[in-house]
């Protein structure tokens, strides 16, 4: 009779089950994190209390001048933010005098996940999860209070690098990447991006043509009842460009020209 021979194991196979484990420890992690940032979000939708919001800014060009910017900055950076949501929250008749708190936390050294141009839909998936993972590793283990949402700027020297990739925010996971230019002169722009990311994670939908830029008629327009409709005094924020006639759109230089439409107010809760 001859002996029975069993196979033996490579290092992947005994390695295998670790890697389940990994995965399995990992989906519970983000499976808490999604369940915290749902909670976060019914709390947002009934504006009893401010919205805190962490600001982490990071060097992502490891340049001199993003990190003297970044060494430059303190709250009273982003104080138009809070503005903009005291001044709008007015305006939808909201209680809340600061219905925005935003605070600077300590930088981050990490890089987020790059989404790639091609990725689809699965494979945005996969990078929001990767990113979600990733600011969950990069800001556990901190002393500093724990926020409602996360906006991670990435600085970049404007001499360097003249444009930058789209920033996006979340609503799962309540976090938002912005790309931005270290420069003085851009700090107002800026702004303007880190709130329109902001919008995002709180459940507003962009308001302009993915093809033209143009902002859409008539939720994209701030003023759309406006006699005549054209040129338009100011900038509605998820569509982020001012109509000065029916083919010519420009950017606004601040929050100060910018508003929230009715129907954005209404996804994030302010307008029933």
């Amino acid at each position: 009779m001859s002996d029975t021979k069993f196979p033996l194991r490579s290092p992947a196979d005994r390695a295998f089950p670790w890697r389940s484990l990994r995965i399995i420890v990992l989906s519970f992690v983000l499976l808490l994190t999604g369940l915290s940032a749902w909670l976060t979000r019914v709390r947002t939708a009934s504006w009893q209390r401010p919205l805190w919001v962490a600001i982490y800014p990071i060097n992502a060009d490891g340049s001199v001048a993003s990190t003297s910017y970044i060494d430059a900055l303190d709250t009273s950076a982003f104080a138009p933010i809070d503005a903009f949501f005291a001044r709008e929250a007015r305006h939808h008749s909201i209680s809340l005098l600061r219905p925005v708190e935003t605070h600077l936390y300590a930088r981050v050294a990490l890089l987020p996940p790059a989404l790639a141009l091609d990725a689809g839909r699965l494979g945005t998936m996969l990078w929001s999860i990767r990113l979600r993972y990733w600011a969950l590793r990069v800001t556990r283990g901190r002393e500093e209070a724990r926020p409602d949402v996360q906006i991670f700027v990435l600085y970049q020297d404007p001499e360097l690098t003249p444009s930058v990739p789209h920033s996006v925010g979340l609503q799962k996971g309540m976090l938002g990447v912005v790309y931005a230019f270290a420069a003085r002169r851009a700090t107002s722009p800026n702004n303007i991006v880190i709130t329109h990311e902001l919008m995002h994670t709180l459940g507003a939908t962009d308001k302009y043509d993915p093809v033209t830029d143009a902002p859409r008629f008539p939720e994209g327009y701030a003023e759309p009842d406006r006699r005549p409709l054209l040129p338009q005094p100011h900038a509605e924020i998820m569509a982020g460009r001012i109509m000065t006639s029916a083919t010519s759109w420009e950017m606004p230089e601040s929050l100060d020209s910018v508003v929230m439409g009715r129907l954005s107010a209404a996804e994030i809760h302010w307008v029933h």
